[in-house]
């Protein structure tokens, strides 16, 4: 399999710009590579849901509430439908995860922004269905498939995970649109991943960005190298 370089960190941690940079970097070389996207792009779905006429916003509103049930670990999932959604989320995340599975095999070196992860469920790329409780059999047996669906994913180990560390107040100001809560819950979470003792190196991603690429080039070219 060839090189497999993921870029993690909080929303507004840069992994986007980041990632981009290095494929070019990498294709300037004369390395095969492609990029993957391996997050939901909820907020992005959300934001277009709002845009639909007299019903998008209270219905985002609704959608949200339900989602965020399902990552209160005091709650419960709040039904099968809501379960049906999320696990349908991580069934196109894993679709997307077997794309770049083929890449690799084909000898193409991929950059991901974002990877999912099982330590910490509910959120951050995690299982959306192991952080609350099923409300029903049914539920628990949706919850179970897609926690095994994520083991699998995790099973594969990056060669390298560039780690983005920010604050909560810089991720804000980077994307205003996002809950200062759940940022702050993110930058707190963000060194606790490990990725299956994957090698990772942290980034400080509030530095002048020509210094962060620098690192982060050091960084794949070690990787790489190894």
């Amino acid at each position: 399999m060839a090189p497999l370089i993921a870029v993690i960190g909080c929303d507004g941690s840069g992994k986007s710009t980041l990632s981009a940079d290095l494929r070019s970097w990498l294709a300037n070389r004369g390395r095969r590579v492609a990029g993957a996207y391996l997050g939901l792009r909820s907020a992005a779905m959300g934001n277009q849901i709002k845009t639909w006429p007299l019903v998008g916003i209270p219905f985002e509103r609704f959608l949200a509430r339900r989602a965020g049930q399902a990552r209160d670990k005091a709650g419960k999932i709040p039904g099968l439908p809501t379960a049906l959604v999320i696990f349908g989320l991580s069934l196109i995340r894993a679709w997307r995860f077997r794309k770049m599975l083929k890449l690799r095999a084909a000898g193409v070196t991929v950059v991901t922004d974002r990877y999912p992860q099982i330590e910490v469920p509910g959120f951050y790329d995690g299982p959306g269905l192991s952080a609350a409780r099923p409300d029903s059999w049914l539920v628990a047996r949706i919850a179970d498939r897609e926690r095994a669906l994520y083991e699998w994913m995790a099973g594969h180990v990056p060669d390298l995970v560039i780690r983005l560390n920010v604050d909560a107040d810089t991720a804000f100001a980077r994307k205003p649109d996002h809950g200062y809560d759940t940022l702050e819950a993110k930058v707190a979470v963000t060194p606790r991943l490990r990725f299956n003792g994957a090698r990772i190196v942290d980034v400080d991603a509030t530095i002048p960005y020509a210094e962060e690429l620098a690192q982060a080039r050091a960084a794949v070219d070690s990787a790489i190298a190894a």
